[in-house]
């Protein structure tokens, strides 16, 4: 058994290559080997946002706090908040953030697939933000 204790876990800044505007993240599960689940606490800041990105087993969200979007290729853009869980199906395009005037805090749990859990593609447009 591992315990990891709150005060080890340190907050981030996600990668702009992946994101607009400013996401923490912070690790909640890594397991090891023959495990594959991932799990991770996202906090996007108004108007922050994921890019375009899929999962090769699929993406749950468990929105934690606040009000969120989540948008789909196909133009859909839903609204998400506090208690709300999200299952996105595998390599379904998608994109997930905060509204743009509220903070919103997920639970990011998805699996891995030799060491892979997403992959990125182009940032998601002001456009394509905006049809909420």
């Amino acid at each position: 058994m591992q315990i990891v204790r709150t005060q080890d876990v340190r907050s981030k800044l996600a990668d702009a290559a992946y994101f607009t505007g400013r996401v923490w993240q912070e690790p909640v599960v890594e397991a090891p080997e023959p495990a594959c689940v991932r799990a991770l606490r996202v906090t996007f800041e108004p108007g922050a946002r994921t890019a375009w990105h899929t999962h090769l087993l699929g993406q749950t969200l468990h929105v934690l706090s606040g009000v969120g979007l989540i948008g789909t290729r196909d133009g859909t853009v839903e609204e998400i908040r506090a208690g709300d869980t999200v299952w996105i199906p595998p390599n379904e395009e998608h994109w997930h953030g905060a509204t743009p005037d509220r903070m919103m805090c997920h639970m990011a749990i998805q699996e891995a697939q030799d060491g892979r859990v997403a992959d990125w593609l182009e940032q998601v447009s002001d456009a394509d933000y905006s049809r909420s």
